[in-house]
Order: C-alpha cells, then structure tokens, then sequence
C-alpha cells in the first residue's frame, strides 16, 4: 500500500470512529461539529435554527478538519476538506439526511427534522483533499466560543449534602 493510500484509509477510519469533528472555516475558530461518514466523505448538517453554526463553511470553500481519538482524547489526523453544499431533496442528500436523523439527538421535531433541514438548514460534504501526517507540537488550545449562555448563579450550599446522602443508601 502507497502512504496516500494509508494516510486516506487513517482519516476514514479515524473519522467514523469518532463522534465529534473539530472545524475550522474561513476566519473562524475551531468548532465541534456532530458528522456521519458516508461513501468518502463527512457530512455535516447546521446552520439553522436550533442547529449546530456552520459560519466560516462555504460552497466551493475549503476547511481543516481534526479528529481525536475517541477513547483518550488526543488527535489522530488533521486534514484539509473541500466544501461541498449537498442540493435537498436529490438521491444523495436523501441518503446522508436519513443516516443524520439517526445520529441527531433531541430532534425537537422527531420524524419530521429532515424536512425542516431541507427548509432552513444546509447539509454540507466535507471531502478529503489532503492529508496532514506531522502533527503539531504546541497544544492549539483557544479561548472557547462567545456564547450568551451563561450559568444563572451559583451551586446551592447543600447540593453537596444531599449528593453525599444518595450515595450512602
């Protein structure tokens, strides 16, 4: 086997192993994304309503794409994608919204997510265009996102009593 070869065989094994994709468009941060694999690609649902944010992921653009390992954490493989957006309703984004609605959790309209995806969401295919083998040495660690979700106040005084309490029984 060529080590282009092995290197793709690393980020599809790699990529549908793991639950979780980090991200990085054009100007933005790194993102968690949820994703499925499906014949040579990730997809990736967003960009509406109640939906993970997909700024920075444009047709035609490119993305860099981390995958860590799923038991311990650290990464496996970075690779840059090409972009695609994937038209609604055709064969292809049939096929990757069924195998999304499966691993959606929450859905807060069940059955019926597929077709809100096709009215206010975009699904997008992140292929492989290339492979980065040599990892970087430094951590990549970054402030986290701006959110204006926040916690209300603090943890009461006797949660920790009554946490204590459960346990003993």
């Amino acid at each position: 086997m060529t080590p282009a070869l092995l290197d793709r065989a690393l980020v599809e094994e790699a990529t549908k192993k793991s639950g979780l994709i980090w991200v990085r468009g054009t100007g933005t941060a790194d993102r968690a994304l949820w994703h499925v694999w499906h014949e040579g690609a990730a997809y990736v649902v967003g960009g509406g309503p109640g939906e993970q944010p997909l700024e920075g992921l444009a047709d035609g653009g490119t993305a860099e794409v981390t995958v860590r390992s799923k038991d311990k954490g650290g990464r496996l493989v970075a690779w840059t994608a090409s972009v695609s957006e994937v038209a609604p309703h055709g064969e292809l984004w049939e096929a990757v919204a069924a195998e999304l609605k499966g691993k959606r959790l929450n859905a807060p309209d069940g059955e019926a997510v597929t077709g809100r995806w096709a009215r206010e969401c975009r699904v997008l295919r992140l292929a492989p265009a290339s492979v980065r083998t040599a990892m970087p040495s430094d951590s990549l660690a970054a402030r986290p996102v701006e959110t204006p979700a926040t916690t209300r106040e603090p943890i009461p005084a006797a949660l920790p009593k009554l946490l204590r309490k459960r346990r003993r029984r």
